[in-house]
């Protein structure tokens, strides 16, 4: 930690807004003028728009990833937890990765926690479910169903293979969506090399609790969206949600049952529920509670951004919708962010602060491969894409919307690699425990059992003796 005596700019979370934040902080700073501190429980900020890719493998799980020491060199980077802030001292308790929970006093504080998988009671779902809110969990998708299929290409049993092969998605939105899709595309290619199991033996269920999947996009092309995917051999059951899959039975309220062993969770994301012991203004949703400008209501040294805030959508109140706000997506965040890191800024020099508008741009999502849908806003115009050409939209937005031109660069890289080589259909489950195989080649062997006779032998005759 820093002994400096400049003013700190606390940044608590290290996603989005955290790192973009930060960013335009430290650009638009004098030398000298304030610390700015990251606290983030991991290293790294998460592309998460990427991640159905890197699970499906079109691109390197480490390229999905932003280093925050290399992008914010000059910021002080604390791998940790803020567990508490005290407004009236301005002290935040920062719990690090190992050892004691300490205090860091700060002068301005941003809040962009960001959000958590939204989960609801079912029984099962803690035990068998799998989110896709991290790259770890995408990368342990990836190898899960490699795995599955390697288990029903060696068994003869039926009822094990129809487990292994059958894989239920829960949320249709863009997670759900885009994750089905691409994931679907790597077992059909993958599919190719088994002699045992082809795309016709496999079970792909997306279920949402809405009459409509891909609602972002509009209800012509999530419509599309539906018919693509059902053409593709993938159930959509909509108007529906899963009662329980206790041990892999998965029971939805539409009377389905089926045993699976992948039962992928994306339905939904809520506010980082650490927010409630800061002491902050909260929404009926658990968001922070801002103004436009995104300062925290009723402070003057607090901002809050992204998925974690409550911020007024001003475009959409000046069209006549009183309780408009932003939805928490990356395109807000992105821009939020800029807005926010200027916001600091003038808030540290006693300048005015900037109200936060913008209007939709338009949604794009990908559907596996060369397939996807696309809703581009140009003033009160709509254009609507599908197929290669939106698939291409969605790839050349994203691409152009990861941070720093080192992760760009790798991810074209990827892509183009991608053009004309095929796709790696490699299972890495043992990454999940690598100290594993090595552990049983360490540990003692058990001795045989004539030398544990004669081991237990001197201690009879001691205790004959003795008695």
């Amino acid at each position: 930690m820093s002994t400096t005596e400049r003013p700190r700019i606390l940044v608590v979370g290290g996603g989005y807004v955290g790192l973009y934040a930060a960013r335009r902080i430290q650009k638009k700073m004098r030398y000298g003028e304030a610390t700015v501190t990251v606290v983030d429980p991991r290293s790294y900020m998460t592309y998460q728009p990427f991640l159905p890719e890197a699970a499906a493998g079109s691109i390197s799980p480490r390229h999905v990833v932003v280093p925050l020491r290399r992008v914010l060199p000059k910021a002080e980077v604390l791998t940790g937890r803020v567990t508490t802030i005290d407004q009236d001292r301005k002290v935040a308790t920062v719990a690090p990765l190992v050892g004691e929970a300490y205090e860091l006093p700060f002068d301005y504080l941003v809040i962009a926690m960001g959000a958590v998988s939204r989960t609801f009671p079912i029984p099962g779902l803690a035990e068998q479910g799998i989110g896709m809110k991290g790259i770890e969990e995408s990368i342990g998708l990836r190898n899960h169903v490699l795995e599955q299929l390697d288990k029903a290409d060696s068994t003869t049993d039926e009822e094990i293979r129809r487990k292994a092969l059958t894989f239920v998605f829960v949320g249709g939105g863009f997670a759900g969506a885009e994750t089905i899709g691409e994931v679907e595309d790597m077992a059909r290619d993958a599919a190719k090399y088994y002699n045992n199991v082809s795309r016709e033996d496999m079970r792909f269920i997306l279920v949402d609790a809405a009459d409509k999947i891909l609602p972002e996009v509009g209800p012509k092309l999530g419509q599309y969206g539906k018919e693509h995917l059902e053409g593709r051999g993938v159930e959509v059951y909509l108007s529906t949600s899963m009662d329980s899959c206790v041990d892999g039975h998965v029971v939805l309220k539409n009377g389905l049952e089926v045993d699976s062993n992948t039962i992928v969770w994306t339905a939904g994301v809520k506010p980082n529920p650490a927010l409630a012991r800061f002491g902050l203004p909260l929404g009926p949703r658990g968001h922070v509670d801002t103004q436009a400008t995104l300062q925290v209501q009723g402070t003057d040294y607090i901002w809050a951004a992204g998925d974690n805030a409550q911020v007024p959508d001003l475009v959409g109140r000046k069209a006549g919708n009183e309780n408009a706000w932003c939805p928490p997506n990356a395109q807000h965040a992105l821009r939020q962010a800029k807005v926010l890191g200027d916001n600091v800024i003038s808030g540290m020099r006693g300048f005015p602060q900037k109200e936060y508008s913008h209007a939709n741009k338009g949604a794009v999502a990908g559907l596996g491969l060369h397939k996807g849908v696309a809703m581009i806003v140009m003033g009160k115009m709509k254009i609507k894409l599908k197929g290669r050409l939106a698939w291409y939209m969605h790839r050349g937005y994203h691409g152009m919307a990861m941070p720093t031109w080192n992760r760009k660069i790798r991810v074209f890289a990827d892509w183009t690699l991608g053009m004309f080589l095929k796709r790696e259909v490699v299972s890495l489950g043992a990454m999940e425990t690598p100290r594993e195989e090595f552990y049983e080649a360490a540990k003692p062997a058990p001795k045989p059992a004539a030398a544990k006779a004669a081991d237990d032998k001197p201690a009879e005759k001691t205790e004959a003796k003795a008695s």
